[in-house]
């Protein structure tokens, strides 16, 4: 794995991330390309919740809140 990857779930509040792999499988990864998480889309971390997961994410014009179990299979390139 590239060492200028990260998972999503640790992409700083704010920051833009593209997405370069997912290791999900099965539901879990067929889920994340429905919701248009496909290589080089752009994600901004948006805020995360009170008590600290969910966090809210821009995929494609849209929010969407991912649990850290869910994006910490997502990894994504800081830009």
């Amino acid at each position: 794995m590239n060492k200028n990857l990260i998972p999503l779930n640790q992409l700083p509040i704010g920051s833009l991330g593209k997405v370069k792999q997912i290791i999900a499988e099965g539901n879990s990864h067929r889920r994340m390309l429905d919701l248009g998480l496909i290589q080089d889309t752009t994600i901004t971390s948006l805020t995360k919740s009170p008590a600290g997961d969910p966090i809210a994410y821009e995929i494609r014009g849209a929010v969407i809140a991912l649990r850290s179990e869910e994006s910490s299979k997502i990894f994504v390139e800081s830009i």
